[in-house]
């Protein structure tokens, strides 16, 4: 048999996306001949990736997968929800997302990671659904949480599979409280969370570049008032406040009773459980955002 170099691999996986065993495997078949390889790939439906790889793709899935103390998030994307009904892919998402804690949520490291009983990587087996499915597949993103003590809490809105949907979440809750007696707090939070969408989980954790655009804009129309500039102070205050009962977890009205806050439904929750409650991060993922989608 013909001694395949690395070089010829990588020369090959360039021109055509193909995965690297399935070079490997064509240059093998051809005897080392590139242009044959590539049309041994293409017979295959193996060189298909590379053509579709420049389309949109906006539509797709988020799964979620939750161990003990570990919570995880991934969304892959597909051109149609078509595509996002299919078996295959479903149950391709749905394996990745048992792959990202250990990737610490790095969606590279995600990628070059072995796909579960395939013998190749993640990328290789996105690379061969694409020509499979006959779509561009995007591994967009990836994110993970743990806790030292407490609970993950999770929830899927508008779930196509379990654990699969288009909005997906999963959130810290840090408390030395019995985990069981946790849990259904944790889950109510991620619904809240979902719903409601906040940016951080307090005033202290919001992006200083938001609240300084959020500032600047909330000045310029209080100053059309014509008040004088310490009342605008005091009336940018007041508005900000507003903008962070709109923005940040703890200051938000829960959803589940449209009345108290949710650091009220913490603390009271520390209470009846006997032990403090935090929420010491959260991850919303929906999907497509920040995508423009041609449909």
């Amino acid at each position: 048999m013909t001694e395949i170099t690395a070089s010829q691999v990588k020369n090959l996986r360039e021109k055509t996306g193909a995965g690297m065993m399935d070079c490997k495997k064509a240059l093998q078949e051809c005897a080392g001949d590139l242009e044959a390889a590539q049309d041994w790939l293409r017979t295959k439906g193996l060189a298909a990736a590379q053509k579709k790889a420049g389309r949109v793709a906006a539509d797709g899935l988020v799964a979620l997968a939750v161990g003990e103390r570990t919570g995880s998030l991934v969304e892959v994307n597909s051109e149609t929800d078509f595509v996002a009904r299919n078996d295959e892919f479903k149950a391709f998402v749905g394996n990745v997302a048992t792959q990202v804690a250990a990737s610490g949520g790095d969606v590279e490291a995600l990628k070059a990671a072995s796909y579960p009983g395939a013998g190749h990587s993640v990328q290789e087996e996105l690379t061969r659904l694409i020509a499979t499915i006959g779509e561009n597949l995007v591994l967009r993103r990836a994110a993970c949480l743990q806790v030292d003590q407490g609970v993950i809490g999770s929830y899927v809105h508008s779930a196509a599979s379990p654990g699969l949907g288009r909005i997906g979440v999963i959130v810290a809750l840090q408390s030395g409280a019995d985990s069981a007696a946790l849990e259904p707090l944790a889950k109510q939070i991620a619904m809240h969370i979902a719903a409601a969408a906040p940016q951080s989980v307090d005033v202290a954790d919001l992006d200083a570049e938001v609240v300084a655009r959020e500032r600047a804009v909330l000045a310029e129309q209080a100053r059309e008032s014509g008040r004088p500039e310490n009342i605008i102070e005091k009336m940018v205050e007041g508005r900000l406040r507003k903008f962070y009962q709109d923005a940040v977890l703890l200051e938000q009205t829960w959803v589940h009773d449209g009345e108290s806050s949710v650091a009220k439904v913490l603390a009271e929750a520390a209470k009846s459980l006997g032990a403090p409650v935090r929420v010491s991060g959260f991850v919303r993922f929906a999907l497509g955002e920040g995508l423009e989608n041609p449909g």
